[in-house]
């Protein structure tokens, strides 16, 4: 019996905000779509009534005639369009002469939004016009025939990133949120991303891509599950929170070298990193360690990786989750902004401070304190007294301010009871400078239980972790029943199969809403996946979840309790009416 440790892996250099102009992200992101390690260039335009894509036509195309296809972005003056695709935007010159009157009264009548189809030829801008802001600012299209395939009615919102409109109007109409550049580029990056996972997974590693059921059996621990009505009376099946135990048992079966892009579900309330139903990159190996788990992560994410993005450099810098939490005060830090924690206990050891004191008597006490830099200058008396509510509400800890340089030194209701040598003590140990302050904070170390799990953690999001497993069925009967106080037999399938020679095994889960909120800088996981759930678990677009007749539930054998007066007015509590439905 031994006792490894949790390791997080932390790496904070991997991406920043992307910050970049729509043309800036359609530029980059259209010299990127090659998805294998081929040069070959993708074929856009095979299969369908066109010859080019929006975007693609340069200077070289001169003389060409084309065919394209797409939305009006915009109209000016009933000159010009612009006609948009998912590549990009292309300037059309609306005819002017009588001969072509039939033309220019499509191209000039059509709503915007409308789809067109445009045929004419590829020709310079004149002299002065061109629009370097443009990959196809230095043509425009001389228009020959045009056919108007679906005016668009009006809108609620325009399609341009810079309008502002709520996320409630967003996921409302989620279809024409998804016209709008940043979510083409969020979406089409993800993909690109998940198929070089597949590459490198399958292609070069010999993983066997999965699919694991949806329907499963509740199951003890963890989140809570989403229950699925059977005709079976009184039987139900579980939406499973992740493929833990069929990921298992393909190690028993053999198959040694697994994954899948699995959907998930927790019946738990959203927030901007989490969502009812969400995708993982699930992994699992047989006769692997902690550090073959972590040298395949590095490898995965550096060869998946976007080009427009900053290289991932390996490996990634690492920590032991005792480190972590004894530096930073988490299992998920996020190690770019400093401010570690400092033990202080010894600079104290014969104080004169009461509670200071006291916390150094208790076996496990300690004294602990982070340097806010400039600290004095940029945070408030209220800002002091949100930190200390927050630290008594939610840890029962009490956190004081403490200002041993600069003017504010007389209002720290314990620096005057610092004694002049202590106060250097600190200043040399936590580096402090003019107008710094320290959070000072006492309480006893506690100690845990440890198994060997991993997290891999990116600007203090988690977004992966997994464990070594334990593939002896006494061991883990022993965890379930002893340690966890669960129901066994709940659990009897599994451990009949680690009981029928299980390799050992291990493996990990990358959360890839997550790891693509990181990657493009967007504030919300809801931003990289295509048909979100609201704050509150709601499909806005189809009003999901929704009623279902008794009649349709009779099948089922399950007839709703509707809640009473007073605890339909305790749920409406629940959810205050600034959250979105």
């Amino acid at each position: 019996m031994y006792f490894p440790y949790r390791l997080s892996l932390l790496y904070w250099g991997l991406s920043r905000s992307i910050g970049k102009t729509t043309q800036r992200i359609w530029g980059s992101f259209s010299k990127n779509l090659v998805l294998s390690s081929q040069t070959r260039r993708p074929e856009f335009n095979s299969f369908i009534a066109r010859t080019n894509t929006c975007g693609e036509l340069r200077s070289s195309h001169l003389g060409q005639e084309v065919i394209l296809c797409g939305w009006i972005q915009y109209r000016r003056q009933n000159i010009f369009l612009v006609l948009r695709d998912f590549h990009g935007l292309v300037q059309v010159v609306i005819p002017q002469d009588e001969s072509a009157a039939s033309v220019k009264k499509i191209l000039c009548e059509a709503p915007m939004e409308s789809v067109l189809q445009v045929y004419g030829t590829v020709i310079s801008r004149p002299p002065g016009q061109e629009n370097p802001m443009m990959p196809t600012g230095e043509i425009e299209i001389k228009v020959k025939t045009a056919e108007l395939l679906n005016p668009c009615k009006k809108l609620p919102f325009e399609i341009k990133d810079f309008v502002k409109k709520t996320e409630a109007l967003r996921l409302q109409y989620r279809y024409l949120d998804l016209r709008s550049f940043q979510m083409q580029y969020n979406l089409r990056l993800r993909s690109q991303m998940v198929m070089k996972m597949r590459e490198y997974l399958c292609n070069l590693h010999g993983f066997v891509d999965i699919e694991t059921p949806t329907l499963f059996k509740k199951t003890p621990g963890g989140a809570k599950e989403f229950v699925v009505a059977s005709r079976e009376p009184g039987k139900f099946y579980t939406l499973p929170q992740s493929p833990q135990q069929f990921k298992q048992l393909l190690m028993v079966g053999g198959l040694d070298r697994y994954f899948q892009v699995a959907r998930c579900y927790r019946d738990e309330g959203s927030r901007p990193d989490r969502q009812p139903e969400f995708t993982q990159i699930d992994i699992e190996m047989s006769f692997v360690d902690q550090s073959g788990i972590q040298s395949l992560i590095e490898g995965l994410l550096q060869y998946s990786w976007p080009n427009d993005k900053d290289t991932v450099v390996v490996p990634f810098p690492s920590m032991t989750f005792a480190e972590a939490l004894a530096t930073y005060g988490t299992d998920k830090p996020d190690t770019r902004f400093g401010m570690k924690i400092v033990d202080i206990s010894d600079v104290f050891r014969n104080t004169k401070i009461g509670f200071l004191q006291d916390a150094l008597t208790k076996p496990q006490g300690t004294i602990k304190a982070i340097c806010i830099p400039e600290g004095a200058k940029s945070l408030k008396r209220k800002d002091f007294e949100f930190i200390r509510k927050f630290a008594v509400d939610h840890f029962n800890q009490e956190v004081l301010p403490v200002f041993l340089k600069g003017s504010r030194n007389q209002n720290s209701p314990v620096a005057k009871f610092i004694m002049e040598e202590q106060r250097l003590e600190l200043i040399r140990l936590m580096e402090i400078q003019e107008d710094d302050v320290i959070l000072l904070t006492v309480g006893e170390h506690k100690k845990a239980v440890r198994s060997q799990h991993y997290d891999l953690v990116l600007n203090g999001s988690e977004i992966g972790g997994g464990s070594i497993r334990i593939h002896n069925a006494e061991l883990q009967h022993y965890i379930l029943a002893t340690l966890l106080k669960e129901d066994v037999k709940l659990l009897s399938h599994l451990l009949q199969a680690l009981d029928c020679g299980a390799p050992p095994h291990g493996g990990i889960a990358l959360g890839l809403d997550r790891l693509m909120c990181l990657v493009t800088g967007a504030a919300s996981i809801r931003d990289v996946i295509a048909f979100p759930k609201s704050f509150r678990g709601h499909d806005l677009m189809s009003n999901a979840p929704d009623y279902i007749p008794p009649e349709d539930l009779r099948p089922y054998h399950i007839q709703v309790s509707w809640p009473t007066d007073s605890e339909a007015a305790k749920s409406s509590l629940n959810h205050p009416t600034h959250q979105q439905s």
